[in-house]
Order: structure tokens, then C-alpha cells, then sequence
């Protein structure tokens, strides 16, 4: 069996930022690749990081290379976690913590680069998989939550017969509903291939990431008990998750909250301290936004647009969900609870606990929605 003692010491190529300093975006390629071609992707990325291609430790049949083909998720769980172990060897060496390190894998290095960031999300600022799927039979964890706070960019070709449909199809839609990344998709009709658009988006992508991480740095936990419930605890949502548009604007489609519990949500809201209702200054036509009265007094992450003093916002009948900003910590505790999704933006271009909360289906579920509101509004206005 291969172990991490045999692998050689890694071939990597670089390009970009030469600062130690500057974020790292790392480079995976596929099978049928190698690092010197991977690498000519950063000249299609933003300036002022510095990029390395690594080239797959181990050739035909082994390293990430295994991902590649129709042995997708089935490679012995020891070898992955031994070439894992390899790569972070390498990663920890170059990028001592407080480097922000961005994960970029095509094909098999797609797959690679999901098995990274699924065995340490906190490890990672963001991963981009790209024409790949997860490892979902690799023994590791695919929980719902598992990658919440962790910004994800999804690009795949509608034609793609390489790697198994099933397998896209259930990597696109574990990021987007279950995993508890801020995801951004793309799907292009083509075949394993990433297209000039999806490299232009990824490049705008990972620009955005790495600036706002750049000006806010790390996001503060913040408040860890939900003050406005029972016990301070938020408690699992039952039932499958609805369904969700995958795209912006971000929309609730199935098991919509009665349009009777929505207005009664909305007259909560609009009868907290300070809380004006007009026009959302973000959202699509007929959402309704909650503002507070000036001046600022919470911290401008509280806020969805903090020019507007918009902190939430109700969306049209049709939907009935909420986006609202909410503490990173009780952001992710809605979103392992079922409650919420995160925004795609959510620490990309917006607050790190912008999220959207799904629409109350029953009283009890309005009772639990609107304490999430109130929340919302407790950390705008500088209560909590």
C-alpha cells in the first residue's frame, strides 16, 4: 500500500505575486495533465496573488490522478488520506497560518481539491471545482454544514461524459443545498471543458473572495447563544430542505410559507424598534426590506446594504423566504439547524452571515422565524 514516506517531494511551478505574504491559490490538475499546463490558468486570474500547480504525486492509477475516470469515489480510503497528507506536508511549509490559501482543482484535481477542503474546511478561504465531483465514497464526512463559511465556486459542462452525471449532479447539489457553503454555479453546454465565461467568472470570483477577506479579514464569531429563544438554543428544522434557485436572485421554490403566516411575519418585523418597511434595496421587485432608522449602530456586517440601513428583507409572496444578516456564529447554526442557506455573496462581496432563511410553514415555525428576525435586528441595532 502507498504511503505518504514514499511519495517524492513535490513538483510545483509557479506564477504570480512573489511576496510570502500574498494569498496562495493553489493549482490541481487532471489526468492527462500536469502542473506546467494548469499553471497557464493564472494568467486568466487576478494580479497580486501568487499561484503554484502541484503535480499529482503518484502517475497512472494513483495520486489524485484516480479521481479522473470512472473509479471516481472508490479509491482505497489509506492511499487518499496518505496523499492528503503529502500535499498538506507541502501547503503547511508554504502558507503558515494567517496565509489565505484558495483551492483551484480541474477533473481529478477537482476531486482532489473537494477531499481537502471536506477533510479541513477551516484550513481553506475557498476551493473552485471545476469539471469534478466530490469523493462522496472516500470515508469522508459529506454532513449537512460541513463546509458552512467557506466560499465555493461550482463550474460543470452540461455535456460532460467523463465524469458520471450522477456524480455532477450530486456534487452541484450537495454545495448548493446541503454543504453550508456560500456557493457560486456555473453550467456551460459543453463537454469536460471550461469555457472562457466560466474562467472570466471564476477570476471575478476569486477576486471578490480574496479582496473582501483582505479588508474584514477573518470573520468574528460574535454572538454564540440565540438570546431571543427559549434556552438560547435554535432548535433542528423538520423535513427535507425546500428547493432553491441555484443562481441569483436567490429564490425559495418549493414548500412555500402561506402568503397568511408571511404577513404576519411582516407585521413582527415591521413593529421592532426603529423598523421602516419600503421597496428592498437589493432584492428582487416585490420584496419588502426592513431599515432602521439612522445612524448605523450596529456593525456594517449586520446589515445586507449598509448604505440603506437595510438588514433584512421579505421577498415577494410567490417565495415568502428572508434574507437577513445574522452573527457568523448563529448564521452557521441556521444553516447546520435547516433553517437557512448562505447567499452565495455571503462573504464574497456581503456580510459573512448573509443568509437566506426559509419561509414558516406553521405557527410554531413562525414563532422560530421571527426570533431569527429579531435577532437580526438585536445585532444591527448594537443590542446584542
Amino acid at each position: 500500500m502507498t504511503t505518504a514516506t514514499a511519495f517524492t517531494a513535490p513538483v510545483v511551478v509557479t506564477a504570480g505575486s512573489t511576496d510570502p505574504r500574498a494569498p496562495l491559490a493553489v493549482l490541481l490538475h487532471g489526468r492527462g495533465a500536469d502542473e506546467a499546463a494548469i499553471i497557464g490558468l493564472a494568467d486568466h486570474l487576478p494580479g497580486g496573488v501568487a499561484y503554484a500547480a502541484v503535480r499529482a504525486p503518484i502517475g497512472e492509477g494513483g495520486g489524485y490522478a484516480w479521481f479522473a475516470n470512472q473509479g471516481i469515489g472508490r479509491p482505497v480510503e489509506a492511499s487518499l488520506r496518505a496523499t492528503m497528507d503529502w500535499f498538506r506536508g507541502w501547503l503547511d511549509g508554504v502558507a503558515p497560518a494567517g496565509r489565505p490559501v484558495v483551492l483551484i482543482g480541474f477533473s481529478g484535481g477537482a476531486a482532489f481539491a473537494g477531499g481537502l477542503l471536506l477533510d479541513d474546511p477551516s484550513r481553506y478561504a475557498g476551493a473552485a471545482i471545476l469539471s469534478g465531483t466530490l469523493p462522496f465514497d472516500a470515508g469522508l464526512p459529506v454532513t449537512p454544514g460541513r463546509l458552512v463559511g467557506v466560499p465555493v465556486f461550482v463550474a460543470q459542462g452540461e455535456q460532460d461524459v467523463v465524469i458520471p452525471r450522477e456524480l455532477l449532479d450530486r456534487t452541484w447539489n450537495y454545495l448548493h443545498d446541503e454543504s453550508g457553503a456560500p456557493t457560486t454555479g456555473r453550467r456551460d453546454p459543453v463537454g469536460h471543458a471550461i469555457t472562457a465565461g466560466a474562467v472570466g467568472e471564476l477570476a471575478a470570483w476569486l477576486q471578490d473572495r480574496l479582496s473582501f477577506l483582505a479588508h474584514h479579514g477573518p470573520a468574528a464569531p460574535g454572538p454564540t447563544s440565540w438570546s431571543r429563544l427559549p434556552g438560547g438554543a435554535l432548535r433542528e428544522r423538520r423535513g427535507p430542505r425546500p428547493a432553491i434557485s441555484h443562481s441569483i436572485p436567490q429564490q425559495q421554490i418549493s414548500d412555500n410559507a402561506p402568503v397568511e403566516l408571511q404577513e404576519r411575519l411582516f407585521a413582527s418585523a415591521t413593529a421592532l424598534a426603529g423598523v421602516t418597511s419600503g421597496p428592498s434595496a437589493i432584492s428582487v421587485p416585490g420584496a419588502r426590506g426592513f431599515v432602521l432608522d439612522p445612524p448605523l449602530r450596529g456593525p456594517a456586517d449586520a446589515y445586507l446594504v449598509p448604505a440603506a440601513r437595510e438588514f433584512a428583507h421579505l421577498h415577494p409572496g410567490y417565495d415568502g423566504s428572508l434574507h437577513l444578516a445574522l452573527p457568523p456564529a448563529l448564521a452557521a447554526d441556521a444553516v447546520r439547524q435547516g433553517w437557512a442557506v448562505p447567499h452565495p455573496w455571503a462573504g464574497v462581496r456581503l456580510s459573512p452571515g448573509f443568509v437566506m432563511v426559509y419561509g414558516p410553514r406553521d405557527d410554531d415555525e413562525l414563532a422560530v422565524v421571527t426570533a431569527i428576525v429579531e435577532t437580526s435586528h438585536a445585532w444591527a441595532t448594537g443590542a446584542d
